[in-house]
């Protein structure tokens, strides 16, 4: 399950995410961090179901940082995508993708959240959660 990580100035700096992962023993992947020294906000994988990630997402809660939890990344609008591919080459993950028919195919589990589809699509029709 993908997650926000909301921290604030009290809990951004103690080692949170680190002491949730070997209090659960599971396993998460930073997707994306950006961490300043009074605040900071990760997108994370939590790989984890069930009562385990209760458990994780009680945690993060805790110890006061705000979770979101991300059920959609992006969104394309296609009536007004011209399946240009702009958006294809520039992803770093491979979530973006064209079928034989050259229209745009977006992947929700390989995609990170970093936004380089949003700038390189030249028609605007990319949105971020």
């Amino acid at each position: 399950m993908k997650l926000k990580l909301i921290y604030s100035p009290e809990n951004v700096q103690r080692p949170v995410l680190s002491e949730i992962i070997q209090r659960t023993n599971v396993p998460i992947n930073i997707l994306k961090a950006e961490v300043k020294p009074n605040s900071g906000e990760m997108l994370i994988d939590v790989l984890a179901v069930g009562e385990k990630l209760k458990e994780v997402l009680s945690l993060f809660q805790k110890a006061g940082v705000k979770v979101k939890e991300i059920t959609r990344t992006l969104e394309i609008d296609h009536v007004r995508c011209i399946s240009c591919g702009a958006c294809v080459s520039p992803c770093p993950v491979q979530a973006i993708s064209q079928d034989e028919n050259w229209d745009i195919i977006f992947d929700e589990e390989k995609c990170i959240g970093c936004r380089i589809c949003v700038h390189a699509c030249p028609m605007g029709v990319i949105q971020m959660f």
